[in-house]
């Protein structure tokens, strides 16, 4: 049975810090989907939590049941502060190692496009990175991204360097017509 046959998706909270913090010194420590090289502590991750909500835009997280743990988290923030950049967001996922391939990520991401979609937004970009990193590609893919380029280099981690593989999806009526 896979764990997102008992998944259950949900804006976060505060108390749900520690295990986002958690999972996000993982992919640090480990993972080349991040650039950063140092964890951040529970009061940083707090503290970018609560700029995306000060936004309006969603911090989900993924538990195993109701009440269960979290099993990862994804939110959408700004690409870019300045204000013609407020209808095309991007988005983070992270997932604990243990719901990795197993279906969680993309009902994540499709929760994340949904409210993003229904709160206005016209664009979400994926910023991922590794070129190597093929899941986070595939899930992308397989909710409608498109390849829109490549960073070549941008990244130095683990003593190589890294490429940033931008994907892009159209949100609502993206580009047809003016934001509301």
């Amino acid at each position: 049975m896979s764990l997102a046959n008992d998944l259950h998706i949900r804006p976060s909270t505060a108390a749900d810090v520690g295990a986002i913090t958690a999972i996000y010194a993982h992919a640090v420590r480990e993972g080349t989907g991040t650039f950063e090289l140092e964890p951040p502590g529970e009061t940083e991750m707090a503290r970018r939590r609560d700029d995306v909500l000060a936004k309006g835009l969603p911090w989900l997280v993924a538990t195993a049941g109701a009440g269960g743990a979290v099993l990862g988290y994804a939110y959408a923030n700004q690409f870019r502060p300045r204000p013609a950049y407020r209808y095309c967001l991007e988005d983070s996922v992270y997932l604990h190692p243990k719901a990795q391939r197993q279906g969680v990520g993309r009902l994540l991401l499709a929760e994340l496009l949904a409210r993003c979609e229904a709160g206005g937004a016209r664009q979400m970009l994926a910023v991922i990175g590794d070129a190597d990193n093929a899941a986070s590609i595939g899930v992308h893919r397989a909710l409608g991204f498109e390849h829109s380029g490549v960073l070549h280099a941008a990244g130095w981690k683990f003593g190589r360097w890294l490429e940033v593989v931008m994907m892009q999806r159209r949100l609502g009526a993206g580009e047809t017509t003016p934001p509301a």
